[in-house]
């Protein structure tokens, strides 16, 4: 960087696109002169007081480090993910940049002073998460169910069904308070908290069914408050049509008008909630306070009596009424009591500190309410008898002696006639408004039970959207994204707002709860299962990203409430829970299927690398074992967008099998190009190729150095590759001498670390770099205003800031090779010259398994005498009938020893001419220093000294074009190069080999031990 004045020149790496520096996103840049003071480009120069390069984010702006004025302090942007927000996300200087430059940027300009946006609404831990799981726990079945259910399962009985909901909610809670403490959680509730722990195969389906059963349970509270109103309607004679369509009416009106607060904004909303509480509060006090207070004769006739002894013992076990009454009966009608806890949790977005406030407010309120529901039950208990005629003629006289043996006639009335007839319709066992009767002024308690159901249902109408919103913007699932869009300063879903609305109008004109209420049950169930099931699952992968704040949880408790609420889904309504899970089923099949282009850092994450990381563990301690063996390869493939045969060759017979590792050397003098290399854009090409294999890249002054290294550091354990392919070298008469003894110094250095190798040839050559920037050229050419470097760019930029790394985009696109094409009844021929073990068989019989090479015969050329012909042939085929390989047939090449013809061998000696060693040239020179300057060259004693060899191999090329035609890949075994060989001679034997061929060609040579056996042990 240069200053003059108040002007400020950066200067960066060219390949730099832009990154963020104490708030300031510089987005353009461009190299400066140093020694020149050109003007300073646009986007680039800084006047004092005034930044002309981005905007910026005020509460970024922090101290530089004492090392450097561009280096920069820890500071909360650079780890905040503020594109969930939808502000700008702050990254800070690479280190390429840090090495490069040493500048210093301008004080930070003054803050505007313009009057800032409106803040949106936010909610403290009581406000927002207290009141809100107090308000959706204490719905209808506290003031409608609780009392009968008392009548039915006995005050025991029914303090067990409530502390075994408490149990589980209890579990829950805690598990949604280490989840919402292990990081920022934003809005999405219970959805965001299991898809990014458990990931989007997960997270997606209870997305959706969570958001479906928030739904619901608008509706069904809403039809409880409907009929709580038509029964009023009733007492007074008055009725709009009849009782069900009372009910759908009054329904439709009453959720249209919770409708109309929920679109007004949750300030609003909370102010609403806050009124509905106060109701509660009130209510709840007049009941018992009127439970004190002595009852009248109007009271007595109904069954209330206010506390006494008898009642209470009498009401301690249970009195099970009706055909199907029972205890998990009794508990499946009561559970939906449990249903709120994660109204504070579906709001998340809306609260000023959601991993404070969740803890906190979710397990008060849990207590505060299992306070009052115990309270409630055990009181109604004893203060109520089960079963009261409601006719003040049923008052006893002071001195009667006659006949009476109910419970209520030693208060002075006589049920039994009722009883018996079992036409009592009052008490414990046959009225739902017990708490009504009993409490000091009706009216409340029916103030109450519109408070508890309309606040339940503004509730769950408020969380289905916020939780559906996230779903929407995930984009997990098709064609609901048009439902995600958010408005106002709250970001409020308002069409997330009208899908719910019409799914609740949709069941409220059913006007049955007990046709609602068997789903909702197994939904919520279901959720808290998955919400224990994600908090266990972090846990045990021992993830060092897995720090909750909230301690006080165990995974061994969120496994057991998992699996719990998995059971009473089961107990409650089996045929509901079956749906349940059909519903999941079919949506996590679609998120596997599709694989949403998603990284969340889950859990399954975790456990996959924990998995991985045992078994190489494990692996290593066991011995290795011929029938085991599987090869492992180590593929020279440079970039592997620029040599998919290669690619495609080797994961023919890897996938699914064994270990293929892509490394790419990066020679010296392309250290310019190495941050354009970006390893996941060529991760991505694979997996879209649908070869399974890793990528590895590694520094090297040449092919052998860089070989070498790749040998020694790839792999872990016993996954390590014990085979290396490479490419032919098809320009070695042209390229320079150090580039072909480093070639051949590699396959022997590939020997010596005891590895196989591979050499592939193809007719057209492996490397297609060239057809790429042809079409570049092309498509520039057509359109002036093209850029090449954004149409086939073979190596990505590095910057990781920019959005377009993580598209879907691959490097190149998708060339076709001829091993993905399907080989037809073409042959595989292998010419078996040396016994290497038995890769040379191992190999192809990989390939033909696969399903474009199935129909390809395999035969098996040997090289033999013709007067042991027919025993040579019969033994070759009863070893490969003992290995249980299907050959299709064995030949016996008989006529190798023949003289190649003269043209072949006139080639091959003009091959190697450029490579003469030429002593008569250098007759003062002795021969051996000669051979000490140039290693790879050929001296006449060395050509004819290997003059047999060299003549077999042209031989063997003739004998190979004339069997293998029409062949689909030929297999020869690769000679070992010895030390006595030149490099250039040696090359020259690979030419002769595999030259002339119009299908690929592979040279193969194992390390000399066996990889086939015909043994069992």
């Amino acid at each position: 960087m240069t200053k003059s004045n108040s002007l400020i020149n950066i200067h960066v790496p060219q390949n730099h696109t832009g990154f963020t520096v104490m708030g300031i996103r510089i987005t353009r840049i461009k190299p400066v002169d140093h020694d020149s003071t050109p003007p300073p480009p646009p986007g680039v120069a800084v006047e004092t007081g005034e930044v002309d390069l981005a905007r910026r984010d005020r509460s970024a702006l922090r101290r530089p480090s004492i090392y450097s004025t561009i280096d920069t302090a820890p500071q909360h942007g650079f780890y905040a993910n503020d594109t969930m927000t939808g502000r700008m996300q702050h990254s800070r200087p690479s280190l390429e940049f840090l090495r490069s430059v040493n500048w210093a940027l301008p004080p930070p300009p003054a803050e505007d002073s313009g009057k800032p946006a409106g803040e949106p609404v936010r909610f403290g831990w009581f406000m927002g998460v207290t009141v809100r799981v107090m308000l959706n726990i204490w719905g209808v079945i506290l003031f409608l169910r609780l009392t009968w259910i008392t009548s039915q399962a006995g005050i025991i009985l029914t303090w067990a069904i409530i502390l075994m909901s408490v149990v589980i909610t209890v579990i829950t809670a805690m598990s949604v308070s280490a989840i919402s403490t292990n990081g920022k959680v934003y809005s999405g509730g219970a959805y965001f908290m299991i898809s990014r722990t458990l990931g989007p195969e997960m997270g997606g389906p209870i997305g959706v069914v969570f958001s479906f059963a928030n739904a619901l349970a608008c509706a069904l509270n809403t039809v409880g408050f409907a009929e709580t109103v038509r029964d009023l309607l009733q007492e007074y004679n008055a009725q709009m049509v009849d009782p069900t369509n009372d009910v759908r009416i009054i329904g439709v009106l009453t959720v249209t008008a919770l409708l109309l607060i929920s679109m007004a904004g949750m300030e609003w909303e909370s102010k609403a909630q806050l009124l509905f509480f106060g109701v509660l509060l009130i209510s709840l006090a007049n009941y018992f306070v009127g439970t004190v207070i002595p009852a009248n004769e109007e009271k007595q006739a109904t069954g209330f009596f206010s506390y006494r002894k008898e009642i209470f013992v009498s009401n301690l076990l249970p009195d099970w009424r009706g055909a199907e009454a029972g205890f998990f009966q009794m508990f499946s009608i009561f559970f939906p009591a449990a249903t709120g806890i994660l109204s504070g949790v579906n709001i998340c977005g809306d609260l000023k500190d959601p991993e404070s406030a969740i803890p906190k407010g979710t397990l008060l309120a849990i207590f505060w309410t299992t306070i009052s529901y115990l309270g409630v039950a055990i009181v109604a208990g004893a203060c109520v008898v089960r079963d009261a005629s409601g006719n003040l003629n049923d008052s006893l006289p002071v001195n009667h002696t006659g006949m009476c043996e109910g419970l209520g006639c030693g208060f002075g009335w006589d049920f039994d006639a009722c009883e018996q007839n079992k036409t009592c319709l009052f008490g414990l066992a046959n009225d739902f408004q017990v708490m009504r009767k009993a409490s000091g002024y009706g009216h409340l308690i029916t103030a109450g039970i519109f408070a508890a159901s309309l606040s339940s249902a503004l509730g769950f109408l408020v969380s289905a959207p916020k939780v559906f919103q996230c779903l929407c913007n995930d984009n997990i699932y098709p064609y609901i994204g048009f439902f995600g869009k958010g408005y106002g300063k709250n970001n409020e879903p308002l069409r997330a707002y009208l899908l719910t609305f019409v799914i609740s109008i949709a069941f409220i004109l059913i006007a049955d709860l007990n046709v609602i209420a068997p789903l909702i049950s197994n939904f919520f169930l279901c959720s808290y299962a998955l919400i224990n099931f994600s908090c266990f699952h972090a846990s045990i992968t021992n993830s060092p990203g897995w720090r909750p704040s909230y301690k006080y949880y165990s995974p061994w408790a969120s496994l057991f409430g998992a699996v719990i609420s998995v059971i009473l889904m089961f107990l409650f309504t089996w045929w509901a829970a079956l749906f349940t899970f059909c519903i999941i089923l079919f949506l996590l099949g679609y998120v596997i299927y599709k694989k949403p282009q998603v990284n969340w850092g889950s859990s399954v994450q975790a456990s996959t690398y924990n998995m991985a990381l045992s078994y190489s563990v494990s692996l290593s301690g066991v011995e290795d074992h011929v029938k085991n063996y599987r090869p492992q390869c180590l593929v020279l493939t440079g970039p592997p967008n620029l040599r998919p045969a290669l690619v495609d060759f080797v994961g023919s017979f890897t996938k699914n099998v064994s270990l293929m590792i892509c490394g790419d050397i990066i020679m010296e003098g392309e250290s310019s190009d190495v941050p354009q290399r970006n390893t996941d854009t060529l991760i991505k090409w694979l997996n879209q190729r649908k070869v399974r294999s890793f990528y590895t890249r590694f520094s090297g002054n040449g092919l052998r150095e860089g070989a070498c290294n790749l040998l020694q550091s790839t792999g872990l354990g016993k996954m390590k590759p014990n085979i290396l392919v490479m490419g032919f070298k098809a320009n070695w008469r042209e390229s320079a001498p150090t580039g072909l003894e480093d070639y051949i110094s590699t396959i022997n250095d590939t020997f010596d670390s005891n590895y196989g190798v591979c050499i592939l040839r193809m007719m057209d050559g492996l490397d297609i770099s060239e057809e790429i920037e042809t079409e570049e050229e092309e498509l520039s050419s057509v359109n002036p205003a093209f850029d090449a470097s954004e149409a086939g760019q073979t190596w990505p930029s590095n910057d990781m800031d920019r959005e377009s790394d993580h598209e879907d985009v691959p490097p190149t696109a998708q060339t076709r090779t001829v091993f993905q094409n399907k080989q037809g009844k073409k042959t595989v021929d292998i010419y078996w010259i040396s016994d290497d073990g038995g890769l040379t068989l191992l190999i192809p019989y990989l390939i033909t398994r696969r399903k474009r090479w199935h129909h390809c015969k395999v035969r098996v050329f040997i090289v033999g005498d013709q007067q042991t012909m027919d025993e040579e042939r019969t033994e070759m085929m009863s070893l490969l009938k003992k290995f249980r390989l299907d050959v299709a047939d064995v030949i016996v090449v008989t006529d190798s020893k023949k003289a190649p013809l003269p043209k072949n061998w006139k080639r091959f000696g003009d091959s190697l001419a450029p490579f003469s060693l030429k002593e008569e040239e250098h007759r003062d020179v002795p021969v051996q220093e000669l051979r000490r300057e140039s290693p790879w060259k050929v001296s006449d004693k060395d050509l004819e000294a290997l003059r047999p060899k060299s003549e077999r191999k042209v031989r063997l090329n003739e004998i190979i074009r004339r069997n293998s035609k029409h062949a689909a890949l030929v297999i020869v075994s690769l000679p070992v190069p010895q030390s006595d060989c030149p490099s250039s001679l040696y090359m020259a034997w690979l030419d002769s080999l595999t030259c002339g061929l119009h299908c690929p060609a592979l040279l193969i040579r194992g390390n000399q031990q066996n990889v086939l056996t015909f043994y069992c042990q």
